[in-house]
């Protein structure tokens, strides 16, 4: 529906989405699904921010089975379960491997409870068991370092390239009818009789249109544009963590290798990627401006000292370095221990308008989509459902780079 009165046009939705990373394009192929209007803003292009600089793992996250996280971790599992069936050419299974050394702090018996437990979360099929390497196989994984190697541990998760996830998402929302503005500039957002007006600039010139309800899906920047709607809503306090990845020469050949950093205890995976190696992720905290995170020097010499640790004969000239920002709930203590589950704080619990996502994981997007649109179903109308997205294939046939109402 086009209004011409101010000489702007004012275009209805019932779902309206501030963001083109993974969360913004699953909440709209949900909206679009379930049979809403749906539009979506994005300032750069599909995947410009964290969901461009993941570590590309669909993972039910095995380290979160120490912090007891164990509902996250099974809901993990079972969208990982999901992508492979709907995503086959994106989403593929991978092995990892644990090595366990005299000095490796989880010993070999808590690390295999911590498989089964894993294995038993994701259903206990045969793509989920883990088992140990035999000595004699050692010397066959990638140059890994075999002085004071103990056990290595064999389990399955997935890869992806994330870009290229978000990108056929957000085609699927297409498909579906939603439209996308790319690239647009979130301006900003008040309260209008039926739901919210929001503002946005494209091409220099400024534009209106009219929403039902108002999804801030804009990542690191989503607590900066709070401020920008209806006269401010209340902060969610949040960490931004910046975590970078450095690609090496050399494809690894067998996998996965997850390797706990001598000096903190944290988790660093070294993996294959477009025939070389990606070795990532760090946590510094980030005060900055998110459109100016880069790889810091420590972080990448971080990272290099892990990996010539577990891979001394191997070639570690960094071909490429980069650096994402990942959104926590603030806290103390140290990133690696938080609680990745996602928050979702709205205007009005009763009858939200304003829903705002922080934090989350890009394997559980479509999860995490399913409970926006549900919590905001008190303010939508009843209209008939078009599609389930567990039942959605995803491909990047026929993507669309912007597609816009007139």
């Amino acid at each position: 529906m086009v209004n011409i009165g101010t000489g702007i046009a004012t275009i209805d939705y019932d779902v309206a989405i501030i963001g083109g990373g993974i969360h913004g394009v699953g909440v709209a192929q949900a909206a679009a699904a379930a049979g809403y209007r749906t539009v979506l803003i994005e300032q750069k292009h599909l995947a410009y921010g964290t969901s461009r600089w993941s570590s590309k793992l669909i993972h039910g996250g095995l380290r979160y089975l120490e912090n007891f996280e164990f509902g996250l971790v099974r809901e993990s599992l079972k969208e990982r379960e999901l992508l492979l069936k709907l995503a086959p050419d994106l989403v593929k299974r991978q092995k990892f491997y644990i090595p366990v050394y005299e000095k490796t702090s989880r010993r070999s018996w808590f690390i295999g409870l911590g498989l089964l437990a894993y294995s038993a979360l994701a259903g206990g099929n045969k793509h989920t068991h883990f088992h140990r390497i035999r000595r004699s196989e050692w010397k066959e994984l990638d140059g890994l370092e075999c002085n004071g190697l103990e056990s290595v541990l064999q389990y399955t998760d997935a890869q992806t390239d994330d870009a290229k996830l978000t990108q056929a998402v957000m085609n699927s929302a297409l498909d579906l009818g939603a439209d996308l503005l790319c690239p647009a500039v979130f301006e900003s957002a008040s309260r209008v009789e039926g739901g919210l007006e929001i503002e946005y600039s494209e091409n220099g010139k400024k534009n209106r249109l009219k929403t039902r309800t108002l999804v801030n899906a804009a990542g690191p920047w989503a607590s900066e544009l709070l401020a920008d709607m209806v006269g401010g809503l209340p902060a969610f306090k949040v960490d931004k963590v910046q975590g970078t990845h450095i690609e090496l020469p050399g494809e690894l050949t067998k996998g996965c290798y997850y390797m706990e950093v001598p000096e903190d205890k944290r988790a660093v995976f070294a993996m294959p990627w477009n025939g070389n190696t990606l070795v990532g992720t760090t946590e510094f905290s980030y005060k900055g401006n998110p459109h100016k995170v880069h790889s810091r020097d420590e972080a990448v010499e971080y990272l290099l000292n892990v990996y010539r640790e577990y891979f001394p004969q191997r070639d570690d000239a960094v071909i490429d370095r980069w650096a994402g920002l990942r959104v926590l709930p603030a806290a103390t203590g140290k990133a690696f221990k938080r609680s990745r589950e996602t928050q979702m704080p709205v205007d009005n619990e009763d009858y939200p308008t304003i829903l705002s996502i922080f934090g989350g994981k890009l394997t559980g997007y479509r999860a995490t989509a399913e409970k926006v649109i549900k919590k905001l179903q008190p303010s939508l109308p009843k209209v008939a459902e078009k599609a389930r997205t567990d039942q959605l294939p995803l491909s990047l046939e026929g993507i669309h780079e912007t597609k816009r109402s007139n």
